[in-house]
């Protein structure tokens, strides 16, 4: 059986994959390990016999394409969380990452680590691989060539134990502040990744206050948010549009988070018992799915569907998420709207958004070849430093930055650098399970063989305590000071440190988008700092 599997790749591939997925959605005291499970069953695989890994070339595309699709996904919520507390969750990363370093000198002197194997529990530690290449090219390039496999092992040890312990420290986070992600993300706003949960209300116009004012004037000067959809005048029913007037008896029906509903209705007048939307003879509303690659990337106020159609988008579901319509939204392939306009312009409407299922099922393969290909280029770009020292991004690094900056412009001309929802999340899923069963093999024999040693176990032990550690005071400092929603700091954890199966065992944990917010968000910064520490250990320790 072993021959068999040596010999076929792809048998061992989708035997791991196919072995450790459904095992991850087995819940052991109201957990489960979810896609990471599959590195576990990888490394059992890969202890069985040295020559029992999946070729490198299956790791690399798994990554690359695992992060250039988190990367898209997460642009927009990178950029504008840059602009706010974006500085502060970095520093709280980066402080993380000294803690780690600093640790590492109880099993440096201790159990008189070399300081090659040093710099590889460091990277093992923090699961970066970038930071382990920079080690091993400093070696190469110190005439150390004959200590190469130093940073290897101690990579090996420290990589598998580092993962378990940060989950466990997930898992204690969420038990000892009894997180509901679902209560927490309804108390969220502005926030990528989350949406407040809204609802629809008819308002009748009772305040003189308001007679013969304009809505346009009325959204500025209360800042509601909320989408007036349609407008009731005795028999006549229309769509709301900016410069409707509204009068006494008005019923306006409103789209919005609760608490804003309330507050429109203090400024309107009150709710009203009678429904505006029931009667749909003349205006009525039509779910569409965005499938025309002209719209896509563009905003709502870019289309302008009041002025064009005479129609008003009242809810934007993307993916399982409800969203509030804005008008600098930009709507993509695959979001599925709903569009309130008269019935006769109905199908004008949906011919152009596109409302084809099939369209939003098929890859733009050039586009998504170029990102990649973009992504990996950067990955390739030696960075010099001081001290003559010279690194990469590499596969997890290059493609992540090219993509959250595609994914933050959408698109370039008529080249939409966004995917659908459904296609995104798919192909992370495929990248993420492939890079996980791969370098379960590629580590799980040297993981085993240092395991016959009671030194490896010391090494062991201790990278499981020092990433549960830093992981729960990252948790910690986070939630409790920094008033960091527990849904985005996992996947600041998982980002600090740059690890897939942690983000990927976050998002099963929250449901939702926020973790790849969290993790994009200080995953850049984290990388290049993990890579300049690994040689600098090094130095330091020689």
């Amino acid at each position: 059986m072993l021959d068999i599997l040596r010999d076929n790749a792809l048998l061992l591939l989708f035997i791991v994959a196919g072995i450790g997925y459904p095992l991850g959605r087995v819940r052991i005291g109201g957990v489960h390990l979810g896609v990471a499970a599959v590195l576990f069953v990888g490394l059992f695989f890969g202890a069985l016999d040295p020559s029992l890994k999946l070729p490198e070339i299956i790791y690399q595309f798994g990554l690359a394409l695992f992060v250039y699709c988190v990367g898209l996904s997460s642009g927009p919520g990178f950029l504008r969380s840059l602009r706010g507390k974006g500085i502060a969750y970095n520093v709280l990363s980066l402080a993380v990452i000294l803690l780690a370093a600093l640790l590492l000198l109880i099993p440096h002197y201790l159990l008189s680590l070399r300081p090659a194997e040093t710099a590889g529990v460091f990277a093992g530690l923090l699961t970066s691989t970038p930071a382990l290449a920079a080690a091993v090219e400093y070696l190469s390039r110190t005439g150390a060539a004959g200590q190469l496999s130093d940073p290897v092992v101690g990579y090996s040890i420290a990589y598998p134990a580092s993962v378990l312990g940060v989950i466990l420290a997930i898992y204690l986070a969420e038990r000892w502040f009894r997180i509901d992600y679902k209560a927490e993300a309804r108390t969220l706003k502005d926030l990528p990744g989350v949406s407040p949960e809204i609802t629809c209300w008819t308002l009748r116009v009772a305040r003189p206050q308001v007679y013969g004012r304009t809505v346009r004037d009325l959204v500025a000067e209360h800042r509601l948010q909320v989408v007036f959809g349609r407008i009731r005048r005795g028999d006549h029913a229309d769509v709301v549009s900016w410069e409707t007037h509204l009068e006494e008896g008005d019923l306006v029906t409103a789209v919005g988070p609760e608490e804003e509903l309330e507050r429109a209705a203090r400024i309107l007048g009150c709710v009203s018992d009678v429904e505006a939307d029931l009667d749909r003879s003349d205006v009525d509303m039509r779910e569409v799915f965005v499938s025309n690659p002209e719209v896509a990337g563009r905003t709502l106020r870019e289309l302008n569907l009041p002025q064009r159609f005479g129609a008003v988008v009242s809810r934007v579901w993307r993916g399982d998420l409800q969203l509030m319509p804005y008008a600098d939204m930009p709507l993509e392939l695959g979001d599925r709207v709903r569009v309130l306009t008269r019935r006769e312009r109905q199908q004008e409407v949906a011919a152009f958004l596109g409302d084809s299922y099939r369209a939003i099922s098929e890859i733009d393969i050039a586009v998504l070849g170029l990102g990649m290909a973009l992504g990996i280029g950067l990955g390739l770009v030696p960075i010099p430093l001081p001290g003559g020292i010279r690194v990469r991004l590499g596969l997890a690094g290059g493609p992540l930055i090219v993509a959250l900056f595609l994914g933050a412009r959408q698109r370039t001309g008529p080249l939409v650098w966004t995917l659908p929802y459904s296609a995104n999340l798919l192909l992370r899923q495929i990248g993420l399970t492939i890079f996980l069963a791969a370098v379960g093999t590629r580590s799980g024999y040297e993981f085993a063989s240092m395991l016959t040693q009671a030194r490896g176990w010391a090494m062991l032990g201790w990278s499981a305590a020092a990433a549960l550690l830093v992981a729960w005071v990252m948790l910690y400092v986070g939630y409790r000071w920094l008033r960091i929603p527990m849904g985005m700091l996992t996947g600041m954890v998982a980002g600090m440190q740059t690890q897939s199966a942690t983000l990927g065992f976050a998002l099963d944990q929250a449901g939702s988008d926020l973790p790849s917010v969290g993790y994009a968000t200080v995953y850049p910064v984290a990388m290049v700092v993990k890579i300049v520490l690994a040689p600098v250990l090094i130095a330091l320790l020689s």
